[in-house]
């Protein structure tokens, strides 16, 4: 597993060493890109409710595309002037880098790590990561998962805060939140290792499950930009919606219509 995002990182940081520019060739600026272009693409995911998931009719909802539609909005006038492009915790950075969206607002959270080749936004969330576990467990506590197996998700934080709370726990990794829940319920683990928010998703859709309560970390979340001068512009502009939609207090407002603490 540690290789597998070791590899990652190290492939993202040669399309970054490639990305640069001859000093006479004019900076890119993101911001511009997206203003001529008339639409705002971005990453989410659709495995991770309340966040990111499809709603009845298929479309994206979720907190995560609420406030891409609102940066969509402050940005370019309309909060329908924005493309939605499916992303993993395994590939969305990928995506950033290839081209695909121009921003990641898909429940990143900032870390050292990730700040060493992406730039964030100010954060518009709290996260803590949690326990999910089958109602009958006997697991308790993080620590109650020594010498048992845990699943986590490949691509986000997860892994580093359980190797170093259980280091003789057993992981098991998946692609998706879809086939990790999945996997837990198929006994083929005995707890899921996440955020909070995203697993208390899981939980209020399945009664078989229950989340732990307490919480071992507390995890920012932030809209995720390519890293370099061309985003300063675009980060600028999104933080500025971030603040003005928590001061007149829309971000509340959206966190409590999906049930979001």
């Amino acid at each position: 597993m540690l290789k597998k995002i070791l590899s990652v990182c190290f492939l993202i940081m040669l399309v970054c060493c490639g990305c640069g520019k001859k000093d006479e060739e004019p900076l890119v600026n993101d911001l511009n890109i997206i203003t001529n272009r008339g639409e705002l693409v971005v990453g989410v995911k659709t495995d991770t409710y309340p966040f990111g998931f499809y709603d009845e009719k298929g479309h994206f909802a979720g907190y995560d595309a609420a406030l891409a539609r609102l940066i969509a909005r402050g940005i370019l006038g309309s909060d329908k002037k924005v493309k939605f492009v499916p992303v993993t915790a395994a590939d969305r950075m990928m995506k950033l880098y290839s081209g695909d969206v121009d921003m990641i607002i898909a429940t990143m959270s900032i870390t050292p790590k990730r700040q060493e080749i992406l730039d964030f936004s100010n954060s518009y969330y709290t996260a803590g990561q949690a326990v999910l576990v089958k109602k009958d467990s006997p697991v308790k506590t993080l620590r109650d998962l020594n010498g048992k197996r845990a699943i986590i998700v490949f691509g986000s934080t997860s892994e580093r805060s359980l190797r170093t709370a259980v280091p003789n726990v057993g992981i098991v990794g998946y692609k998706t939140y879809t086939e990790a829940f999945k996997a837990l319920k198929d006994g083929k683990a005995d707890a899921i290792v996440s955020d909070d928010t995203i697993l208390l998703g899981l939980s209020l859709k399945d009664d078989s499950v229950k989340l732990l309560p307490k919480r071992y970390s507390k995890e920012p979340y932030a809209v995720a930009f390519r890293k370099g001068a061309e985003s300063k512009d675009l980060i600028k502009a999104v933080n500025n919606v971030i603040e003005i939609e928590t001061r007149n207090g829309n971000l509340k407002k959206i966190q409590e219509s999906y049930g979001i603490k």
